[in-house]
């Protein structure tokens, strides 16, 4: 499955810190055969990306639609459909299915959100 991410409040707080449990998921999320793709609706986002050296785990970046959803992804260049996204906005998970997570806007060392996010992805493959 293709699993697309966004990158404000959902992986990253407003100072920029990585979510706890990122690594660990992004891990168990490529060892189960799905690949990453990261998206935000402010950018592409290879900074974020290097900045928590996340590049093993992520196939590329775009520029998420921030309306339109389906519609929008050819004119932004996305050429990959996503099978299941990760967003604090619940507009996406309607339009592509996947998992609304709690917004991550500062730094939480006891935030367990992403854990939350393997689970829902394998529970989502079986339907």
């Amino acid at each position: 499955m293709n699993v697309f991410f966004d990158v404000d409040y959902t992986l990253i707080s407003d100072d920029g810190s990585l979510r706890p449990h990122v690594k660990q998921v992004f891990t168990q999320i490529k060892a189960a055969g799905h690949k990453l793709y990261i998206w935000s609706g402010v950018g592409i986002r290879w900074e974020v990306v290097r900045r928590h050296s996340l590049e093993g785990f992520i196939e590329t970046c775009y520029l998420k639609p921030l309306s339109n959803y389906r519609d929008a992804l050819i004119e932004l260049g996305v050429d990959v459909m996503p099978d299941f996204a990760v967003d604090d906005h619940a507009g996406v998970i309607m339009a592509f299915g996947g998992v609304v997570v709690r917004p991550y806007y500062t730094p939480k060392p006891d935030d367990k959100e992403m854990l939350r996010v393997f689970e829902a992805l394998t529970a989502y493959k079986k339907t």
